[in-house]
């Protein structure tokens, strides 16, 4: 038997994981986690994380002694730039940028330190010298800073949206014009933990794509960001009804994310430009295509030339 905790009055009709969390002094995930492992729970009921707290409950705190388990290293993972101050990876689809409670998968920061780099101090513990993040399912450029000089510059330049930011991404249908500015809020949505939305209540987030080539069924836009939202570019292109190809989470057509064989969003960080922290020299990395969002490419092109092509009359 754990620990057994009277509900306390002043987290009465919160969710449970808010309330766990508050009970116990720990983030929100982290009290997620607890309760989807069965060792936060109630005297006589098994709630969900949403379920809310009643008068009368007894919360029950049982924490499993685990075994430490070494975090897989990402080997493929390339480095596209680096020196005494900063290391600019390409990371691969599956990686995480740092570990976090329920993510068993490679991380960036881990497969950097299982390599020998040296890394800075600074920082939150487990995120150390990561001033920029990608999404797990994101592809393309991410720095992190080595040297504490380079820490405290980078994370300014973030910050005050002095790095330019390049993606190249795949959106479905036609966009109607060459060249646009999306400049909408965006929050996290009430009906998931996971995806966010465009809300008047959300942060503000800003998105400017040019036209690269059209497909007819797709059009492929570079993009660049002047906000660093969670999501911006995927919840962006499909607040204008154009999600991102292979994007299920937000709204893509099932039939052309098989057709091309994709297994996530067709979304690259693609260049990064910024000032040298120590030498204030511009400095430019660019990418290129992982083999996947290759060959969604080429099909999409062969496809939109078949269609072009005007057929011999017999």
């Amino acid at each position: 038997m754990g620990t057994i905790i009277p509900a306390p009055d002043a987290l009465i009709g919160r969710r449970f994981d808010v309330a766990v969390a508050k009970m116990m002094g720990i983030s929100r995930a982290k009290a997620a986690d607890l309760i989807e492992t069965g060792q936060a729970t109630i005297v006589g009921r098994t709630p969900s994380k949403s379920d809310t707290l009643q008068l009368g409950d007894l919360v029950e705190i049982t924490l499993e002694e685990r075994e430490e388990r070494p975090e897989p290293v990402a080997t493929d993972m390339a480095i596209a730039y680096e020196d005494d101050d900063v290391v600019i990876v390409d990371k691969p689809v599956g990686v995480a940028a740092h570990a976090s409670v329920g993510w068993t998968g490679p991380t960036v920061l881990g497969s950097l330190l299982d390599r020998g780099v040296h890394i800075t101090s600074l920082g939150a513990p487990g995120r150390q010298g990561i001033v920029s993040r990608l999404d797990v399912g994101t592809s393309g450029l991410m720095l992190v800073c080595k040297s504490d000089l380079a820490y405290t510059e980078m994370r300014r330049q973030f910050a005050e949206h002095e790095v330019v930011k390049t993606y190249h991404a795949l959106a479905q249908g036609n966009l109607k014009e060459n060249k646009a500015t999306i400049d909408a809020p965006i929050g996290r949505a009430k009906v998931s933990d996971f995806r966010f939305c465009v809300t008047p209540a959300g942060k503000d987030a800003v998105t400017h794509w040019d036209v690269m080539e059209r497909f007819g069924e797709a059009t492929l836009a570079s993009v660049n960001l002047e906000t660093g939202r969670t999501h911006q570019i995927r919840v962006h292109f499909s607040s204008i009804g154009h999600p991102l190809v292979g994007d299920a989470m937000y709204g893509a057509n099932p039939r052309l994310s098989e057709e091309l064989g994709l297994e996530r969003q067709w979304l690259h960080a693609m260049q990064l430009e910024f000032r040298h922290p120590r030498t204030h020299v511009t400095t430019v990395v660019t990418s290129h295509y992982p083999a996947d969002l290759q060959h969604a490419l080429d099909m999409m092109r062969a496809h939109h030339a078949d269609r072009s092509t005007p057929s011999t009359p017999q």
